[in-house]
């Protein structure tokens, strides 16, 4: 299973990002694409504890659909999201791209250094639940826009 703790995996995601541009249109969704490395962004720093999301009860919180949804099924289209990552627009291409590399370079960089920020929807979840699940989410939107 691919994560954003494997090296070679995180520099694919990488050079998929190098391609986006705020022009490119999405495939699916009505999310733009400055709305969507924004949002990318601001996923990975609050898995930092660098965003504060309010968290909701649900059955994500069980734990075998949370490995479900984490590691196996397919992620859905449209599916709702924390309001909290749905705020910024990034102006920039560049410098969002920046911004989410650097905020995925500083995950890496805690890795084996022990628990984790809560997931608002997921509850606890591991280090490895983590970086599949952050792996997953920005492949989804990248595959959203064609990248």
């Amino acid at each position: 299973m691919k994560t954003v703790f494997n090296d070679t995996d995180r520099n694919d995601l990488y050079e998929r990002l190098g391609g986006l541009t705020l022009e490119r249109k999405p495939l699916w969704g009505r999310m733009t694409c400055g709305q969507m490395l924004a949002h990318l962004t601001d996923g990975v720093r609050m898995t930092l504890g660098e965003l504060a999301i309010k968290p909701k009860r649900g059955p994500l919180r069980f734990g075998p659909i949370r490995h479900a949804v984490i590691h196996w099924l397919p992620f859905p289209k449209g599916a709702p999201t924390a309001p909290e990552l749905l705020v910024r627009h990034a102006e920039d291409s560049a410098v969002e791209i920046g911004e989410l590399k650097s905020a995925m370079e500083r995950m890496a960089g805690r890795a084996g250094e022990g628990t984790w920020e809560e997931h608002p929807a997921f509850g606890r979840m591991t280090e490895h639940d983590w970086g599949v699940l952050v792996y997953r989410h920005i492949d989804h939107h990248l595959r959203q826009f064609g990248a």
